[in-house]
C-alpha cells in the first residue's frame, strides 16, 4: 500500500511576510528563495508538511503596501544564505512568485485577522 503523502491536508494557510527593506523582496523574486528569522521557521515549517498549499503576503516595513505573493516550495532547511548579507535569518526555503506588484493596503481593508484581534490585515 502506498504510504499517505505528508501534506495530505486540504487546508491552506497564509502568512505575511515583513522585510526590513526591498531589496530582500527582489533577491526572492530573482533568486527564488527566502529566509527568515529562526522564531518564525517551526510555524512556516509546520504550515508546510500539514497544509496542501503555504501562500506568503509579502510587504516592507513601513511601505503601506503588498508587494506580491508567493507559493513555499520547500521546507526550510539548515543552509544558510550570503545573499541577505545580514545575521539573524535562518535556513533558506524555495519560493513559487505568483504575482509581483506593489499593491497599497486599502485595497484589503476589508480583510480582517480573526488570529489578530480582528484587525484588518496590512
Amino acid at each position: 500500500s502506498k504510504s499517505p503523502s505528508p501534506r495530505q491536508n486540504t487546508s491552506i494557510r497564509y502568512f505575511i511576510m515583513k522585510s526590513n527593506n526591498l531589496k530582500n523582496i527582489e533577491i526572492s523574486q530573482q533568486k527564488g528563495i527566502w529566509s527568515t528569522t529562526p522564531s518564525n521557521e517551526r510555524k512556516l515549517n509546520g504550515a508546510f508538511w500539514e497544509s496542501s498549499m503555504v501562500y506568503l503576503i509579502f510587504s516592507v516595513q513601513g511601505s503601506g503596501h503588498f508587494q506580491g505573493f508567493a507559493r513555499m516550495g520547500s521546507p526550510i532547511g539548515c543552509e544558510k544564505s550570503q545573499d541577505w548579507g545580514s545575521a539573524g535569518f535562518g535556513g533558506v526555503f524555495k519560493v513559487e512568485w505568483i504575482r509581483k506588484e506593489s499593491i497599497p493596503f486599502q485595497f484589503a481593508h476589508h480583510l480582517l485577522n480573526p488570529w489578530n484581534d480582528n484587525k484588518k490585515v496590512q
